[in-house]
Parts: structure tokens; sequence; C-alpha cells
């Protein structure tokens, strides 16, 4: 069993003055929501993910030794300007990262980070952001630790981006992540997501996601808020106990391909994650009029003829639309007719399952 201690290093066999990294990692939607934490972004429940392909933070770490290694020193760019106010967050996690990573007051970073998804389109980008950073902090640490394992790299990569922001650790690798300890699923850890270790049926590869931006503002509810609001919730424990059954449901259903099953488990677990948040206390409503507008109009196109798609919610407006790629067709064209005018601006994004962070430039 992998404890925290696992992951500080031992002394580095080797040293690099300068250079740079660049990755990329994606956004995942979570079908099994994590929702609510315990100390150290350990999360309350398991959840599983779909990891995506096109909604992808792309980040460029530069290093360079400093004489002075007192405290962190970086530099934060979005899409090539300076970025104050993101500075906190990653100062944050770099103490937090800290005992893990202990070289990082030795260098001055230049932080370059931007989103192929459109700015404040209301898709959040601190999982994307935060795996991008952890894998590229990873590749300085091997450049320090030649000897380290692939598995070692891609484990530690997850365990540093939970600590950025928890769902960051389901989209380090795979095409389906499971965090959090689960007794049926091997390997399952409450510090690191694993890449989902059973067999899946074809109806889940390259499965759909089209995202309808139904509010492009900003998140009316931090994920931080959101996640506290769970302790001392009338309903917690029930919810983590269902969470529970819902992926052992799962299991079976990524086996025999049942799609009307899997519809059930990812709509009610959407469905409950809002229902946590309006029986909380305060309490709030993150729906706007027009997701249920889509979310009415998506349950009476299935009803009529029978394509399986389906919809799941982050903890905002905008909806998931969920489909295998053989009614990819059908599916995009009752979109345009009949769901474009609830997304702000009629636009929407087109994705589908990924396989997770990806080196683009290593010198």
């Amino acid at each position: 069993m992998f404890t925290a201690a696992d992951f500080i290093p031992n002394k580095y066999t080797s040293t690099i003055e300068n250079g740079n990294f660049e990755w990329s990692a994606p956004s995942n939607i979570a079908l099994v929501k994590y929702w609510g934490k315990k100390d150290n972004q350990i999360p309350a429940n398991p959840s599983v993910s779909f990891t995506l392909n096109n909604c992808k933070t792309i980040t460029k770490l530069a290093f360079s030794k400093k004489e002075n290694q007192e405290s962190f020193s970086f530099d934060l760019l979005f899409e090539g300007k300076p970025k104050e106010d993101f500075k906190p967050k990653i100062q944050k996690f770099l103490e937090r990262v800290e005992v893990y990573l202990p070289f990082l007051k030795d260098y001055h970073f230049t932080i370059d980070t931007q989103n192929t998804f459109p700015h404040s389109s209301g898709i959040a980008s601190s999982a994307s952001g935060m795996a991008a950073l952890a894998m590229n902090f990873m590749s300085l640490e091997r450049k320090l630790n030649p000897e380290m394992t692939d598995d070692y790299f891609y484990q530690k990569a997850s365990f540093l981006a939970r600590l950025g922001s928890g769902s960051a650790c389901r989209s380090v690798k795979g095409e389906m992540v499971v965090w959090g300890n689960q007794a049926n699923i091997e390997g399952s850890s409450d510090l690191f997501g694993v890449e989902y270790p059973y067999a899946i049926h074809d109806n889940f590869k390259n499965y759909q996601d089209t995202i309808l931006l139904v509010d492009k503002g900003e998140k009316q509810v931090s994920s931080t808020v959101g996640h506290d609001l769970m302790h001392n919730h009338p309903y917690a424990e029930r919810r983590f106990a269902q969470a529970h059954e819902n992926l052992d449901k799962l299991i079976a259903i990524f086996e025999n391909g049942n799609l009307d099953e899997f519809i059930k488990v990812v709509e009610s677990e959407a469905l409950t994650l809002h229902a946590m948040m309006m029986t909380s206390m305060p309490y709030y409503i993150l729906m706007k009029p027009n997701t249920l507008q889509i979310i009415n109009a998506i349950w009476k196109f299935r009803q009529e003829t029978q394509i399986p798609v389906c919809f799941t919610l982050d903890a905002g407006a905008n909806v998931h639309v969920l489909y295998p790629e053989n009614v990819t067709e059908k599916v995009l064209q009752f979109i345009q007719d009949e769901l474009v005018v609830f997304c702000q601006n009629r636009q929407y994004i087109c994705d589908k399952i990924g396989s997770g962070a990806l080196l683009i430039d290593n010198c």
C-alpha cells in the first residue's frame, strides 16, 4: 500500500543547470462524481472519469539554477502575458509539494500556459492546468534521478497534480481513470489516479463528449467551497456510500456494454451532485434555466429515437452530452437542430475520449 512518504525522494544522482519542458494535459469529465474531501486533498468518495482529448492545457516550463535558495521564484504567463492573479494558487501548490520536490527552491521557473478551449468558456481548467504543471516538474525530477521508472513517474505526477486540484490526478494517464479507494478495483488509491484496470466493452471505445456552453461566466461557487459544504451535510454519508455503489455498477456495465444502465448511473450521478449543492447550507442552484431545457430535450430525443445519448454535469451550468461514436452524426444533427439555441452565443465544443498527458518538448 502506497503512502505519501513513498514520494519523498532520496538524494538525487544527477544535476542540471537549466532547460525547458513542454507538456499538454487534458480536462476530464467524471462519471461518478468526487464531491467532498478530507485533509490533504483526500477524496471522501471514489470517482471515475473519461479523459478528454481536445480540451487541454499546454504548459511550458523553463528553469535555471539560482544562487538564493531561500524562497520560490517563478514568473507566470497565460497565453504569453503575465497573469498575476494566478500566482497565489501556484505559490500554494509549490508550498504543498516542496517536501516531494525538494529542488523547487534551487531554480527560477518561467511557467507559460495556455488552454485549447476558449478562456472563460465555463470549462474548469484547474484539472488540466495542474496536471500539465505536475508533468513538467516530474520531467525535471527525472533529469535529477535518471533511474526513475515510468510507473513511478506517472504515479507521482498524478499524486502531485492532486495536491494542486483534486480532479487533476485523473488527467495524467489513461482513457478512463479511477481515483479513490474502491474495494473491487485493483490498485485504486486515494493518493493518485489509476488507469481503469479491467476490460472495457467496445461500446465505450472512442466515446464522444460534446460540451454545451450554457454559461461562460465565473463559477458561482469555487470547487474548494463546494467540497467544504459536504462537511456536516445531512446527506453526506449516504452520498459517499452511493458513489461506491455506483462505481461497482459501472464495473459490470463497462464489461457488458449495457448503455441503458450506463445512462441511468451517469445521469443520476450528475443530478445527485447538484442535489448535494441544493441541500447544503448555504445552498446553491448551479444550473441555469437553459440547462434544464437541454436535459429535457435530451430525454425527449432519447425516448423518441432510442439513440443512447445522455448528459452529465460538472458543478456548473454547462452540459456534457455523452454518446457512442457510432451515433455521432445523428446526435450532432440533434444538437444543431435543438440544443445550440440554449448555448451562450450558440457555442459548443466537440470532444472525445483521449489518453492523457503528452510530452511536446524536452530540451
